[in-house]
């Protein structure tokens, strides 16, 4: 089957065309002709399948006839990450070049003014992330009231981020009578359920095994220490023995994705981070540097492992076993994408044992250990040009092998200087010479050592009233 088959429009053929693709993947295959005929759709496709395009074709053929009014889009599709959101704007904009549809991108991290100005001169297609949509609806800036399409792109994606409250919120907002397209590359029960609240009578569509990684990638398993500095040493082997073109690297936790990356940097690599908390251009900006080629490793979270369409990785790192089995799926989905192959390498320590447990039920078998046989690789000099200045031990590892006591005992200044071994001997010295303090508590009465003032008497004259007789009252 071609894409000629399946009823979409002559513009839209020819966007396909120009973007060099012929034949429709199983998940477009079976999801444009019904969203075509304006039915709701629930589709369950592992990543990679081509799902955005699947929603996005039919949607542009859908809008190509009227005309938005000032804030009031004409269809709305929700993201989970601005990256995906972005990508889906992207898609737009290559399989609707022949068609004058309007479309405004609402994230968190850009300019409200920006985006205000593009909702004010009505936008066909609204591609937003809950959080910045909803702080858009409460300022009284968006109307959805006109919303003919709901598209819920990544649904179990946005159940793990906490997304699912702010999603129903939106669609209370939305008019009974719409088109609901629903994506999820799992259906947990929370997911069913919400499908079953904002569909009506859909068509189910599953493409391929969800639990099932994908054929072209080889996986591999690498025992490592559970020492932070010695895991690090064990993946910067790992990657001096590949031949790595460009690679992900995930990690579980952002403060992990920091350290890993800067450690990598002084290592002479050519690295870059990617995490939920950076500004959206630095993210934007350092996405498109590792797209096109001018940055080899990236070291990223999981808002890198869901959706991101990126076909020349060649290796993916897990450097942590990641915590839901679900997400190992979707990272080593980033490479061995469009026919190509693809090596998937997860770092494991003795405290993974139930993670790495989760991870080979989900996927029906054992993954193949690899051992790193040989003395520890190394990068050239010349990839490094400050490698000759650093230590042999960096800053990070040293504070990783020091005691925490003794550093932080090493921190401590006496007018402004640090404390060195000779300025606590002569302290201690001057201790000893001293009248050592008394205990705290109960202390003794010290005698008074004030000079004693003479006392007054009445000399040798007593006083008559005291020699007078005293009589005692008769008893009764």
């Amino acid at each position: 089957m071609t894409f000629d088959d399946l009823g979409l429009s002559p513009k839209v053929l020819q966007a396909i065309a120009d973007a060099g693709y012929t034949t429709p993947t199983p998940i477009q295959e079976q999801a444009i002709p019904y969203v075509l005929m304006g039915r709701d759709v629930l589709g369950s496709a592992q990543t990679g399948t081509g799902k955005t395009a699947g929603f996005t074709l039919p949607m542009i053929d859908i809008l190509a006839s009227g005309r938005a009014r000032a804030r009031m889009p004409r269809s709305l599709i929700l993201e989970p990450t601005r990256e995906l959101a972005a990508q889906v704007a992207e898609n737009f904009e290559i399989y609707g070049k022949h068609n004058k549809l309007s479309m405004a991108l609402l994230v968190g991290g850009s300019s409200f003014a920006d985006q205000e100005k593009r909702l004010d001169r009505g936008v066909d297609v609204l591609i937003a992330t809950p959080g910045r949509l909803l702080d858009l609806i409460e300022r009284g800036k968006i109307l959805l009231a006109d919303t003919k399409i709901l598209v819920i792109d990544e649904a179990d994606r946005m159940l793990d981020m906490g997304f699912i409250p702010d999603v129903e919120r939106i669609v209370g907002r939305l008019p009974k009578i719409r088109q609901t397209l629903f994506f999820s590359a799992t259906m947990p029960p929370e997911i069913r359920r919400l499908a079953d609240a904002f569909l009506m009578n859909p068509k189910e569509i599953a493409v391929s095994s969800l639990t099932t990684p994908a054929e072209t990638v080889v996986q591999s398993l690498v025992r490592a220490s559970a020492l932070p500095k010695d895991k690090r040493a064990t993946l910067r082997a790992l990657i001096d023995r590949e031949p790595v073109t460009s690679a992900l690297i995930f990690c579980n936790r952002k403060r992990d994705v920091g350290i890993l990356y800067r450690s990598l940097k002084r290592h002479g690599y050519s690295v870059a981070e990617l995490h939920g908390d950076m500004a959206q251009p630095v993210r934007t900006s350092t996405l498109k540097s590792f797209k096109d080629g001018e940055v080899e490793l990236l070291v990223c979270s999981d808002v890198a492992a869901r959706g991101l369409d990126i076909p020349k990785v060649s290796h993916v790192f897990n450097f942590d076993v990641p915590v839901h089995a679900e997400d190992y799926i979707h990272r080593i989905g980033r490479t061995g994408r469009a026919g190509r192959s693809g090596l998937a390498f997860t770092l494991t320590t003795s405290l993974d044992g139930k993670q790495l447990a989760a991870v080979t039920k989900l996927i029906g078998r054992r993954i193949d250990e690899v051992t790193l046989d040989g003395p520890q690789a190394t990068r050239p000099a010349a990839e490094s040009p400050a490698a000759d200045k650093q230590p042999a031990v960096h800053a990070e590892d040293r504070a990783e092998r020091t005691p925490r006591r003794t550093r932080r005992g090493a921190a401590k200044r006496t007018n402004g200087e640090a404390v060195t071994g000779h300025d606590t001997k002569s302290r201690d010295t001057k201790s000893r010479d001293t009248k050592p303090r008394e205990p705290k508590g109960r202390r003794e009465a010290k005698p008074d050592t004030t000079p004693s003032r003479p006392t007054k008497s009445f000399g040798d004259h007593t006083p008559a009233f005291m020699l007078r007789e005293v009589k005692l009252a008769a008893s009764a």
